[in-house]
């Protein structure tokens, strides 16, 4: 199976514009994503898939720099960008990766890419049941197939904007895999996302103590820091 990374990214986001350009220790939100993911065995591409907007050019300019494919589609109907990008590049196996989350463990993508090979399973994720922190290695693998078939059956507004919405809502009508946080582990309520200018300055701070170039920050290393260091993720919160 051909496995391909496919992250989702734009400029116009409706609570934080341009953050997946937004720097962190030198390099954007998005430049992270793609050097964890990088660190995964079992990913045969990363391609960023991002709207014809011209606002979006900034996108297709540091994807060009890094040497990482880069496939414009609808700015609104994120499940057909998906689908005509995974289309494009004949991806057999499909990761969603969303472009603002800033921490990425490549571990946890590969056993999820694992299990779907295995389990020859129609979409697994770590997100059926909250275990993790919200927006921790925030991944969801389906086949191309599966794809398709919500491309070509699903046509609401959730359904587009929101490419697996049908299969969250609704996992009993397919065959899905999941994998959850270890019990000593299970940090459902913490929030490392970038949605607000004080996440990303949470985030800021947790790279600031755990980032070292080159190298991805596992999801053992966080909880051990932030069980640590608690005061960091109370920040004050103006939304």
């Amino acid at each position: 199976m051909k496995v391909l990374a496919i992250i989702q990214a734009r400029m116009d986001s409706s609570r934080l514009r341009g953050k997946v350009l937004m720097k962190i220790e030198n390099k954007t939100i998005l430049e992270h994503i793609i050097d964890s993911l990088k660190f995964s065995k079992l990913i045969d591409d990363i391609i960023v898939a991002t709207s014809k907007n011209k606002n979006d050019n900034k996108i297709e300019l540091l994807c060009n720099s890094l040497k990482i494919k880069c496939f414009r589609g609808s700015q609104n109907d994120v499940l057909g960008r998906y689908y005509e990008c995974a289309k494009f590049f004949q991806g057999d196996l499909i990761l969603r990766i969303t472009g603002d989350n800033p921490f990425v463990d490549p571990l946890i993508i590969d056993k999820i890419i694992q299990i779907c090979k295995k389990s020859h399973c129609q979409y697994a994720s770590n997100v059926l049941h909250q275990t993790f922190p919200l927006g921790y290695s925030l991944c969801e693998a389906m086949t191309l197939l599966t794809l398709e078939q919500l491309y070509n059956t699903k046509f609401n507004k959730m359904s587009r904007e929101h490419v697996t919405h049908d299969i969250r809502k609704n996992p009993k009508k397919y065959f899905v895999k999941e994998i959850l946080a270890p019990k000593n582990l299970q940090r459902p309520t913490w929030r490392l996302t970038v949605d607000y200018k004080e996440d990303l300055e949470l985030v800021k701070k947790i790279f600031s103590k755990l980032y070292k170039p080159g190298k991805p920050i596992l999801y053992k290393t966080l909880v051990k820091f932030l069980d640590q260091n608690q005061e960091i993720l109370q920040i004050k919160k103006s939304y």
